[in-house]
Formats: structure tokens, sequence, C-alpha cells
């Protein structure tokens, strides 16, 4: 059988998928006590026990300051302006893209627009942004939305013009209006391409959200690595790098599942990932 027939069993793709981390693992851990063995002191591979400990101070013990948890602190902030900023760019994407994407004036109006905005690197926005709009969450949410929405706008507009023209012409033909056709032909199709946009604009969202809570931010996971990092406490940093890493698998795995669970119909033709 050739290895594009072969299917892989429930627990074999376990298995499989584990292989990769586990590996990474084994490596970390033994580059970490060669490095160790040598310097008891190096703070550049700490071992996992003094991650954990690390992990535990922030997630279980007063800061001695502030008394917060700082790890439940600085996700809870990064997770609301994270929010927020996906939310937004999620209704720009219905309300432009759905136009641009059915409607030919929209489309030549704002088509060219969108597809050049997109192409700005939002980074380099970022000090206009702090000028024109201060330090505060309103910069920070605004860049997310900046990197995010023309994606998310071109990727729902695509998914519109590819609509089978089939489906166009017989609501026409039935007498639907174009506000009809939108509500009653075009959403309905489209929901899942929304939640598949939404899923890959997580990635870049999560760079603007921590490029902008490293330049100017008192709370945050991406304030919190920089912060850390005067001290070369990479026992805070790898492990905030892996629960930020955490949160965003879990976050995606959630868009799936609930894609899958509210349009079946749209992931008949194969797996999903």
């Amino acid at each position: 059988m050739r290895l594009i027939n072969q299917k892989v069993s429930r627990p074999a793709g376990f298995l499989l998928a584990a292989l990769p981390f586990v590996a990474i693992l084994i490596l970390y851990v033994s580059a970490s006590e060669v490095r160790l063995a040598e310097n008891p002191q190096d703070k550049l591979l700490p071992s996992l026990a003094s991650m954990g400990d690390a992990f535990w101070r922030m997630a279980a013990e007063p800061d001695r300051r502030s008394g917060d948890l700082l790890l439940w602190k600085d996700t809870a902030a990064s997770l609301s302006r994270l929010g927020v900023g996906i939310g937004i760019s999620a209704l720009l994407a219905l309300l432009l893209g759905v136009p641009i994407g059915l409607i030919p004036n929209v489309r030549a109006l704002l088509s060219s627009f969108i597809a050049t905005f997109s192409l700005i690197p939002p980074i380099t926005v970022l000090p206009i942004l702090f000028i024109a709009a201060g330090l505060g969450e309103v910069s920070k949410v605004a860049l997310i939305i900046i990197g995010t929405a023309p994606v998310m706008i071109r990727a729902i507009a695509l998914a519109v013009a590819e609509l089978p023209a089939e489906l166009l012409v017989k609501a026409q033909t039935l007498g639907a209006s174009t506000w009809q056709i939108i509500l009653r032909v075009v959403l309905p199709q489209i929901w899942p391409k929304l939640f598949t946009a939404i899923r890959l604009g997580l990635v870049p969202a999560w760079i603007f959200l921590i490029s902008a809570e490293a330049i100017a931010s008192t709370e945050g996971l991406g304030y919190r690595i920089f912060l850390v990092r005067r001290y070369l406490a990479m026992d805070v940093i790898l492990p905030y790098v892996a629960w930020i890493t955490l949160i965003a698998f879990l976050l995606d795995r959630a868009l799936l599942k609930s894609s899958k669970r509210l349009f079946r119909w749209a992931h008949l033709s194969g797996e999903s990932f």
C-alpha cells in the first residue's frame, strides 16, 4: 500500500503527535543538565523543577507589592485585549468582506484599498498609534485590528466570490433581493469560513498583542516576559511562553470544535486541522 493511502488509527495518531514534543523535552532536559553540571548558576537553560517553582510562584503566590496573582492578572489582561481586537476584526470582516465579494460596485470601491492596506506592516504603525491614541488600551487593540482585519476581510470576500453562481441565480429567479440573498444565501455559507478566518487571524493577533504589551503596558503576558528578561529570568520566561502557546492551542481547538458542532455540513469532505 502506498504511503498516501495508509490510514492512521487514533492511538497511533496520538503517539505520532506526541513524539515531537517528547523529543524536544528530552533534548531540553539533556542540554539543561549538561549546562547546570558545568555551572549550577546558569540561567540560560533552567531545570524543569525551577521552572515549575517559578510558574507556581506566579500563579499561586500573591505578589509582594501588589498582592495580585500575576499569572492570572496578566492572562486576563492579554485575553481581554485579544478578544476585543479579534471580535472587532471578525465584525469588520463580515460587514466589509460580504459586500466586497458579492456586490461589484463595492468590490471596485474597496478591494484595492483593503489589499493595499493589508500590505502595511502593522508594527510600523505602532508608534503612530501610541502618538495618536496614547499608551492605553486603545492603541493595543487597534494594532490587533489593523494587523488582522484586512486579512480576514479578504478571506471572507474571496469565500463569497467563490460561492456557486447557481445559488445566486436561483435566489434571484425566486425573486430574492440583494439583502435577502445576503441573509438567506451568503451568510449561512460564510459562517464556517469566518471561523477559519478567526483561527488564522489568531496567530498574527498574538504577535501584535505581545509586541504592543512589550513596548507600553503595565500588565499582560507580553509585558511580564519583557519585564523579567532584564534579570535573565528564563525560569519565568519559558513557562510564560509555554502558557501562551497552550492558550493559543486551546483557543484554536475550541474554534474548530465549535465550527464542527455548528456547521457539520462544512466538515464532511475530510479531516479539518
